[in-house]
């Protein structure tokens, strides 16, 4: 019942953030694709993706969606190894978002909208920088928002103990 509950609960976080109005790439999306996994395990990978599914239901599909959702899979893949500490977890959600920029932007350039040499390669990598600059941004924000959390979840826990 648990993996039910926390799987309804990573996908209302992710829809709440994908369907308020936000500026491009500005969502929860990277920070829990690093987090659920670090949270409460890898057995929660198919959840993260399922929650992206439906929500691009509503949301419209797109040519690159498996780039897309291949990222986020690729980021709460590697999450697990930087999970030692605060700094450790926060850079590697910050690392996701290069992740995500890299093979995301790939799978664009594999349609030929740019063309299908270096030009076009890395035109279609500086035309996205802006985007990266908001998921960059959101990711700092909403991997410190979980931290801080979960930092007061644990204070909290040990003032009960010293009751």
């Amino acid at each position: 019942m648990n993996y039910v509950k926390t799987t309804i609960g990573i996908f209302a976080l992710l829809a709440f953030s994908r369907f308020i109005p936000h500026p491009p790439n500005f969502t929860i999306m990277l920070a829990l694709s690093f987090y659920v996994p670090v949270i409460f395990g890898s057995k929660f990978l198919p959840a993260l993706v399922l929650s992206f599914v439906i929500t691009d239901i509503f949301i419209g599909f797109h040519e690159t969606v498996i780039f897309t959702w291949g990222s986020m899979i690729l980021i709460g893949l590697i999450s697990r190894h930087f999970n030692s500490n605060i700094v450790y977890r926060v850079s590697g959600s910050l690392i996701g978002t290069f992740i995500f920029f890299i093979i995301s932007n790939f799978g664009v350039w594999t349609f030929g909208t740019y063309g299908y040499d270096l030009k076009g390669l890395l035109i279609c990598y500086t035309l996205a920088i802006p985007f990266f600059g908001y998921s960059f941004i959101s990711t700092l924000f909403y991997s410190s928002l979980i931290e801080g959390i979960f930092s007061i979840k644990k204070v909290r826990s040990f003032l009960v103990t010293l009751k």
